[in-house]
This record gives C-alpha cells, sequence and structure tokens, in this order.
C-alpha cells in the first residue's frame, strides 16, 4: 500500500514524536542508575537489587524505539511505508493501552500522548493512500509500483513456520502460568499491580503476552499469504519476540530469579529453552524478512527507446 509524500513526512515526524517520549523516559533512567550495567539488567527483570530507585521504563521501550526509527526511516525513503505505518500504529495502541489506569501523573500523560501518536499513525496510513500510483512522475521516468513486491516462498514459508510455533508455545506458557499461579497473581499479570514490582511505564507481563502472540500468529498467516503487510508485520513481531527471549535467557544467567515456578525445578528449564527458542526464532525471523521480494512487473521502456513503427506502404524486401 502506497501513501502520499505529505502522509510520508507526517508519518515519518509522528514515529519521531513516539521515538521523542521514550528517549525522555530513558535519560531519566539513565540518570538514575549512572553508566553501568544495571540499567540492562533491570529491563531483564532483575528488580531486586535496586528497590529504592526502580527504572520507569521496561524492555519494551527500548524495543519501540528500535521500531519507531525504523519506521520513520522508511517513510522517508518509500512511498509503500503504508503498512509499517499501519502496523507500528496498532502496536504502539495495543501496548500502551494498560497505562491509562497507571498511578503516576506523568505515566498517565505519556500513555495518552502514545496512544494518541499511534492512532494517528492508523489513520495516516489509511487515509493518506495514493490512489495515482502506477503513473510516471515524468515523460522517461518508469511508474512506481502500487504495491510491495511479494516475499519470495521459501523465507515466507519458514518465517511463518517459526512465528506459529512462537506464538503456540508463549500461548501455552501464559495458560500453564494462568493454572500455576494463585488467581490474584494471575489477574495482576494482566492488570498491573504493586505486587509485581513493575517499572512505572512497563506492559504488565500477561497483557504482554497476549499481544506478542496474536502479533506472532498474525504475522505467520500473513507471511503464508504472502500478504503485502507481511513483511513489516513479521519484523516488529521478530523483535519483539527476540527480545522478551533475550529477557528470558538472561533471567538463566541468574537463577534466583525464578520466582514464578514454586514447586518444579523442571518448568524452570523449560522456560529457559523456551527463552533461548525465542531469541534465535526471532533474530532468525527479522534475518528472512529484512530483504523484500522481488517485483515481477515488466520492465519500462520509454517512448523514444521504442522500435519505429513500420511505414504505410513498405518498400521493397522490407
Amino acid at each position: 500500500m502506497t501513501v502520499t509524500r505529505t502522509a510520508r513526512l507526517t508519518g515519518a515526524a509522528l514515529s519521531a514524536a513516539l521515538a521523542l517520549v521514550i528517549v525522555v523516559w530513558l535519560l531519566r533512567d539513565l540518570a538514575v542508575f549512572g553508566p553501568s550495567t544495571e540499567l540492562l539488567w533491570y529491563w531483564a527483570g532483575d528488580h531486586g537489587f535496586r528497590l529504592h530507585a526502580g527504572a520507569a521504563t521496561s524492555l519494551v521501550d527500548p524495543l519501540l524505539l528500535v521500531a519507531y526509527a525504523a519506521t520513520a526511516l522508511t517513510a522517508l525513503r518509500s512511498s509503500l511505508a503504508g503498512p509499517a505505518l499501519a502496523v507500528t500504529g496498532l502496536t504502539t495502541l495495543a501496548l500502551r493501552l494498560p497505562g491509562l489506569w497507571a498511578s503516576g501523573v506523568d505515566e498517565l500523560v505519556t500513555a495518552l500522548v502514545s496512544l494518541a501518536l499511534g492512532g494517528a499513525l492508523v489513520v495516516i496510513a489509511a487515509a493518506g493512500r495514493d490512489d495515482r500510483t502506477g503513473q510516471a512522475e515524468g515523460p522517461d521516468l518508469p511508474p512506481e509500483p502500487s504495491a510491495e513486491p511479494p516475499l519470495r516462498t521459501g523465507p515466507a514459508v519458514t518465517a511463518g513456520i517459526l512465528c506459529a510455533l512462537a506464538g503456540l508455545m508463549w500461548a501455552a506458557w501464559e495458560l500453564r502460568w494462568a493454572a500455576l499461579l494463585p488467581a490474584d497473581y494471575t489477574v495482576s499479570r494482566f492488570t498491573g499491580g504493586r505486587s509485581l514490582l513493575l517499572p512505572a511505564l512497563a506492559v504488565p507481563p500477561g497483557w504482554l503476552n497476549v499481544v506478542l502472540v496474536l502479533l506472532l500468529l498474525a504475522a505467520a498467516g500473513s507471511a503464508f499469504a504472502r500478504a503485502g503487510h507481511a513483511r513489516s508485520l513479521g519484523l516488529l513481531a521478530g523483535l519483539l519476540l527476540a527480545g522478551v527471549g533475550a529477557s528470558g535467557v538472561a533471567a538463566a544467567l541468574r537463577p534466583e530469579w525464578h520466582t514464578f515456578v514454586p514447586e518444579l525445578e523442571l518448568y524452570s528449564v523449560a522456560y529457559d529453552l523456551a527463552s533461548g527458542f525465542a531469541l534465535l526464532a526471532g533474530l532468525a525471523v527479522m534475518a528472512l524478512l529484512a530483504r523484500p521480494g522481488r517485483s515481477r512487473r515488466a520492465p519500462y521502456r520509454p517512448a523514444a527507446a521504442l522500435p519505429p513503427a513500420p511505414p504505410a506502404r513498405r518498400p521493397p524486401g522490407w
């Protein structure tokens, strides 16, 4: 789906504004933690050593920052930025919605601003469609394609299988945690709660898993169908999957983090393996979908390059 130049510039500005909101909070956390790796461990889930000065951001924030930067660059460079704008806007709406019931005023304002900007991205992607696509901008210029070239069959199917397996695996883990943990703690995993020791801008873990599962399954379906938005959807799903997997792998380095398993150590080992698979699968999906497909459009030949028309009366020996 192509968008007009005005829509592209507006989408890039909105993406930059979303990134700026996260940068402001990241600067605040860097001032609190100082030049050390403690903030990285905090994003990975270790909140015990800094209870008196917790971070406001979570692992989702730097991942979204990367997504916003990539979306802004795509909008500036390509007229086929419609799917990227729409996918980024919808993901922002889904991940920032729990911030509406945040306890702090700053966090509530951040959620409202992010939701407004994310909704504006979706509106821009839908209202800024260019219906004149396919027309040449000059007499000797080829017409632009009307849609993004379809993904190659091999990478698309492989990425779809990885996204489907990861989505089903993460859904199974969420169901297992719902059956294993107390009911009040399970509800807090979706609504947030002080007992979880979450950062101020953090997405509740249950809510994040549901969004991730839906995003992965949607990416798998679009990859199998080789839809026009499959690349944008798959890249964002792979980015979030790799981030969540990296957090689980980091937890494996510190066994005392496994507070969600009260009885059996087997589930801790299984979760470590699942996190490793999520990290590798997310990186593989991004690598498979990073290269765009090939357009099958016939090569354009300007009128001056066409052979001359035969005369009305052909001379002898023509």
